[in-house]
């Protein structure tokens, strides 16, 4: 754990392995980690408006559960950026392969369930008020 808070927080660590790649792949991969931060930043503000601006919902404590799962699932994210960026950068200067991930798939599942229960929780809503 305290290699990979190293490698997050000390930039000097990743410049002590292999050699520097070209820079535009290094742009790319930061690139690419600003993109993910958009996206935790995107579901913590969703999650944030949930909590502060829906109304009560008809199933108890539902809004404060989509709230959180929002929430917690930006802070994965963003931790996921960050974790993904250094093992990219390390992989480049070693000449190794780029690390494979699963997490665009669960992020993209997650979404794809929470829109579907959401579309249900709006069509209930829509058919009881």
């Amino acid at each position: 754990m305290w290699s990979a808070l190293r490698r997050w927080f000390d930039p000097q660590e990743l410049r002590r392995i292999g050699t520097a790649p070209d820079y535009r792949f290094s742009l790319a991969n930061e690139r690419t980690f600003l993109a993910w931060i958009r996206t935790a930043l995107a579901l913590v503000a969703g999650g944030l408006a949930i909590a502060q601006f829906l109304p009560e919902l008809s199933v108890a404590h539902l809004r404060e559960g989509l709230a959180v799962t929002l929430l917690l699932l930006g802070g994965t994210v963003a931790l996921r950026a960050v974790d993904h960026w250094a093992r990219t950068e390390r992989a480049m200067r070693l000449g190794t392969d780029l690390p494979a991930s699963r997490f665009p798939a669960f992020l993209a599942i997650c979404v794809g369930v929470g829109a579907t229960a959401l579309t249900i929780v709006v069509l209930v809503e829509a058919a009881s008020g």
